[in-house]
């Protein structure tokens, strides 16, 4: 009698043998998601140069307000569209982490470009956060929705990028790329946070360099089956993580939301 192998073990098999194999070829796997070149170029080199020190990563393109969440050997986690800071920029001036946000002026709202070791927390509100760059109390976190006027929910929603300059410099997210991939992403470790610059090139910020592919078949193969839910601009692959860790509360009331 021939025994018939289970779909679902079939999906898995074939699931983690992609993975391993563009992992091999020290490329990320985008699975077929939209992304720029610059994200592409950073993705690659972070996996071939394990950059990120065998944890989580992420990829913040400013110039297309949009975030991708990778596990530590570059697969794609999930991706989602973000609000950024009001003014273009790569860095934050002096002590800007420690002033009310009645005092930061239009033109300093920016969110800073670099390599940032990243941790979750929670905000004096008790909510969970993405600490990004405690320094310059620059953060990932779901989308503030307080005031009405600045319609960050509808911005989020738009096709383009350019209505995306909204925030004091924080990076928000809609809510469940929150909860369901960032959280679990970070949830028991620290991860990495690559946010890409817009005032000059990627690889003179980050001294990276170009990956070429070993098999161009492998990458960037789109995973059907279960697993992944594409709605609303926001990917996420869906998969459990029971590893908890007990929060931390911030003790810095200066948050650039």
């Amino acid at each position: 009698m021939r025994l018939r192998r289970p779909v679902g073990l079939y999906l898995a098999v074939m699931a983690a043998s992609v993975m391993s194999q563009a992992g091999a070829a020290g490329r990320a796997n985008f699975e077929g998601e939209l992304a720029s070149v610059d994200a592409r170029h950073v993705a690659d080199w972070v996996v071939h140069s394990k950059d990120n020190a065998r944890m989580p990563f992420m990829i913040v393109d400013k110039k297309d307000a949009k975030v991708f969440m990778f596990d530590a050997d570059g697969q794609l986690r999930g991706a989602a569209p973000a609000l950024l800071g009001l003014a273009r920029g790569d860095s934050s001036v002096p002590g800007i982490g420690d002033r009310k946000l009645s005092t930061i002026r239009p033109e300093e709202r920016t969110t800073p470009a670099g390599r940032f070791v990243a941790t979750l927390d929670r905000n004096l509100k008790g909510d969970e956060i993405l600490w990004v760059d405690y320094e310059t109390a620059i953060s990932l976190h779901r989308v503030v929705t307080a005031n009405a006027r600045e319609r960050r929910q509808q911005r989020l929603a738009t096709p383009t990028p350019l209505d995306n300059r909204i925030s004091y410099g924080c990076i928000n997210v809609p809510a469940p790329f929150f909860d369901r991939v960032v959280s679990p992403a970070f949830t028991g470790t620290d991860g990495i946070v690559y946010v890409l610059p817009e005032t000059r090139p990627s690889h003179e910020f980050f001294a990276s360099y170009e990956v070429r592919p070993v098999d161009p078949e492998l990458l960037d193969r789109p995973l059907h089956g279960p697993g992944t839910e594409r709605a609303g601009g926001i990917s996420v692959a869906l998969e459990p993580d029971d590893v908890t860790r007990p929060g931390v509360r911030s003790n810095r009331a200066g948050l650039r939301r």
